[in-house]
């Protein structure tokens, strides 16, 4: 009987160290909203990319399609370059650190943006010149809370909160994002002005493998208070970490890329 109760405590006593153990490894594996945030910015950026994309504009009376190039490197260096249609073609923009220029060959002119010009739209579209071109770091100009987790479109996702820092200039008073937590991705963000008035939505599908990393290669921005208004971006190819130096993202450079 001695002997039983021995065993029952061994066994108990082993149970004890198994639950806590287990305690110990979901603690240990919890992610963090920096962390997450993280994840998402090394999913979706290289040192360096190059891609091709599609851009459509849907209005009520109209609808506007244009074809567009990209180059990056780091977080700070951009060019966009319109291919199509025939009256746009040519038209570039370089991101250089904190500037921006627009360079319109139709006219022959590099204009050098002012800052209250990143919240305007973005060659008509629902996207500003900020969301395209000057392309804000989430994670060193944002902070970061895990709301809650929530299934969205089938897919397990964390609701993140994400409001600017004092020191960045940032557009938006908050933006509320779902990270898919399988790939790490943002299959839905929403806008906010500071009086948290919602301003725009974007939704993130078809997600796919390119160049080896899982993308979400359709983007949709619906403006709120714009009815009928949309914008599609779709993204037709990409490749990261090519040998693009910062030689490359100069103005002299832009007026030549076709």
């Amino acid at each position: 009987m001695i002997r039983h109760n021995k065993n029952c405590l061994r066994l108990f006593g082993g149970f004890i160290l198994f639950l806590f153990a287990m305690a110990h490894t979901a603690t240990a594996q919890k992610i963090t909203a920096n962390e997450i945030i993280s994840k998402v910015e090394q999913t979706t950026r290289g040192n360096s990319s190059k891609g091709e994309l599609s851009m459509t504009v849907i209005r009520p009376n109209y609808t506007r399609q244009m074809t567009i190039k990209s180059w990056t490197l780091g977080n700070d260096k951009a060019i966009l370059l319109v291919t199509a249609p025939a009256r746009d073609k040519g038209t570039a923009f370089l991101r250089d650190g904190k500037e921006v220029w627009n360079w319109q060959p139709t006219i022959d002119r590099v204009v050098k943006m002012p800052p209250s010009m990143l919240s305007q739209s973005w060659m008509g579209s629902d996207f500003s010149n900020d969301d395209l071109v000057k392309q804000t770091s989430l994670l060193i100009d944002y902070k970061h809370t895990i709301l809650r987790e929530e299934v969205l479109d089938s897919r397990k996702t964390w609701v993140i909160e994400m409001l600017p820092k004092q020191e960045s200039a940032i557009v938006w008073g908050k933006v509320i994002t779902w990270i898919d937590q399988e790939y790490f991705i943002q299959i839905k963000s929403e806008f906010y002005d500071e009086d948290s008035y919602l301003i725009s939505t974007i939704k993130a599908e078809n997600i796919k493998k390119i160049s080896g990393r899982m993308l979400a290669t359709r983007l949709e921005i619906i403006p709120e208070e714009e009815k009928g208004n949309k914008t599609i971006i779709e993204q037709s190819n990409i490749e990261f970490d090519l040998p693009l130096g910062e030689e490359f993202f100069t103005l002299r450079n832009m007026k030549r890329l076709q």
